[in-house]
């Protein structure tokens, strides 16, 4: 790791001895922000002419294309870090903590400037303005999916998620549609998601009050709900096959947002030949693609096109009508890939929203309380909670909202891509160009929330104790590219904290006021730290 970050700098590192060593006075910190390490080569020369004149070539070299490529960069682009060939903006980005260091420049140059990752320009947007002008007032060109490597590499441009163009129109409209014949946002599928909690309910009570990560029992209750959709059944909890898939989908998920997954996506022609990690996340991507196979094979062969019984159905017919369609987007490849995107949007995101919940309330137990009471007086312990509650819990509302801003599960969002040439905010924006609006900075957008690094469910609360809604809540994105399941998520993480909160009080493993908030892995994703918890049959 070490030797690749090293090779990555440019060889600049392996003078840096030398440069400790050197005892002058020139220390501009002009020279060190606009070229980090000039300074530095300056003492150097100064200490003696230690320095081969082969690496004084190649630094001046690279000076000269540095300042030879800027004058060169199109004018009416918006302004950003200086960019060095071949890696870009790296110098000014933190692998550990990726999101904070993309919205850093917002400081020197606003709300929209540029990055680039190695050779690839970046328009990036922050805060709730820049964001919404370009994914809402100009919905339509800010529409296209962004270059992402990993997932690209994956999914080869198939699938709902990273298609563009004609494939993605296709795709996304039958999508939307067959989910909702199949009960999405309906009472049919509230039903399944209270058939399923009570299933999770059940589970958490053989734990009998001891302490355990609550990990994979979200994952598999959250799972099993997309499941009923996508493949027309749940599965068993001890179900090995089951089991398997979702250990691969969890690691495949905290690799994306680790130190290696964002190397691979910002250089994946250097990483991928190496060993590493990454080999661990295309065997699991390996590992989930011969699950799904094996359950379209299965559908196939089982094919009633007059009673479709899930989407695989409903797809397998769309594409036996239009077999004849040279141009069909409705392909074997297609199919494997929107569903597997339906079912990774469908598991990851609520369980981890659940997980990192349960963490909140543990650090807040006030809050906790307070929910437990709204409960009590709305739904009682006669019943399960149903989504006609909702309106009558704004408490309990504004916690869960609350909880989706503060956990920011996506910080950066999915890179949109401009469909065709435009002007923003007086800046020319060519077709094709990749776009990071980062979803942070509006959640957290201070004009909008008036304490966005606290948790604080008044920030969706009315002086009169009413929920009110945010313009700025924007979780699952917004405009053309907004979340398929948003309605589906929504639902779930409703009726599945009602009901655990109805049933249990929870209790931290160990002292809550230790336990971190802060994400473990920030980067394609926020992750919450591993934990464990007690939950305690409340008795009313």
């Amino acid at each position: 790791m070490l030797k690749m970050e090293s090779d990555c700098s440019i060889k600049l590192t392996s003078c840096s001895t030398e440069v400790q060593k050197a005892d002058t006075v020139l220390e501009s910190q002009e020279y060190t922000l606009l070229l980090p390490g000039f300074g530095h080569f300056i003492r150097m020369m100064d200490a003696g002419g230690s320095i081969s004149v082969s690496l004084v070539l190649t630094l001046f070299s690279i000076i000269f294309i540095m300042v030879w490529k800027s004058i060169r960069q199109p004018s009416k682009l918006p302004p950003g870090p200086l960019s060095l060939p071949f890696l870009g903006s790296a110098l000014h980005l933190d692998s550990k903590n990726m999101v904070q260091s993309i919205i850093k420049p917002s400081k020197t140059y606003g709300p929209v400037f540029m990055l680039y990752f190695g050779s690839q320009p970046v328009l990036v947007l922050c805060g709730y303005e820049a964001v919404k002008e370009a994914l809402v007032d100009q919905g339509d060109v800010f529409s296209g999916r962004g270059n992402f490597s990993v997932i690209r590499m994956v999914s080869k441009g198939y699938g709902v998620a990273v298609s563009n163009g004609e494939r993605w129109k296709q795709l996304r409209r039958f999508s939307l549609m067959t989910l909702r014949n199949f009960g999405m946002g309906k009472r049919s599928i509230e039903e399944r998601i209270q058939e399923e909690v009570q299933f999770l309910v059940e589970e958490f009570r053989k734990m009998k009050e001891l302490a355990f990560d609550p990990t994979f029992f979200f994952s598999k209750a959250v799972s099993n709900v997309i499941c009923s959709v996508v493949f027309g059944n749940r599965f068993d909890y001890e179900d090995q096959k089951f089991l398997t898939l979702l250990q691969s989908f969890n690691e495949a998920f905290r690799f994306l947002s680790s130190f290696w997954g964002q190397l691979l996506s910002h250089f994946p022609r250097i990483i991928r030949p190496l060993p590493g990690p990454h080999k661990r996340f295309f065997h699991n991507d390996k590992v989930v693609k011969r699950f799904l196979k094996g359950y379209i094979r299965d559908h196939q062969a089982t094919l009633d096109p007059s009673d479709p019984r899930d989407f695989i159905d409903c797809f397998l017919i769309k594409m036996q009508e239009e077999s004849e369609n040279p141009t069909s987007e409705f392909t074997m490849k297609n199919l494997v890939a929107t569903t597997l995107d339906i079912f990774a949007a469908g598991t990851e995101t609520v369980s981890t929203t659940l997980r990192y919940g349960l963490m909140i309330l543990l650090k807040n137990p006030d809050v906790e309380e307070k929910v437990h009471q709204e409960i009590d007086r709305v739904i009682g312990q006669s019943r399960p909670p149903c989504m006609e509650d909702r309106n009558k819990m704004p408490y309990t509302e504004a916690v869960i909202h609350e909880i989706q801003r503060f956990v920011d599960i996506f910080p950066m969002n999915l890179p949109h891509a401009v469909t065709r040439d435009t002007t923003f905010r007086g800046y020319t924006i060519p077709k094709g160009m990749d776009v990071i609006p980062v979803l942070s900075t509006v959640l957290h957008d201070q004009h909008k929330f008036g304490r966005p690094e606290c948790f604080d469910p008044k920030h969706f609360l009315d002086d009169n104790g009413d929920f009110k809604k945010n313009d700025a809540f924007v979780p699952f994105s917004t405009g053309k590219r907004i979340c398929l399941g948003e309605g589906l998520a929504r639902m779930e993480l409703f009726l599945f904290f009602t009901t655990i909160l109805q049933n249990f009080t929870l209790k931290a493993a160990g002292n809550p006021d230790l336990i971190d908030l802060t994400p473990e892995f920030s980067g394609f994703s926020n992750l919450p730290r591993p934990y464990k918890l007690h939950l305690l049959l409340r008795s009313i």
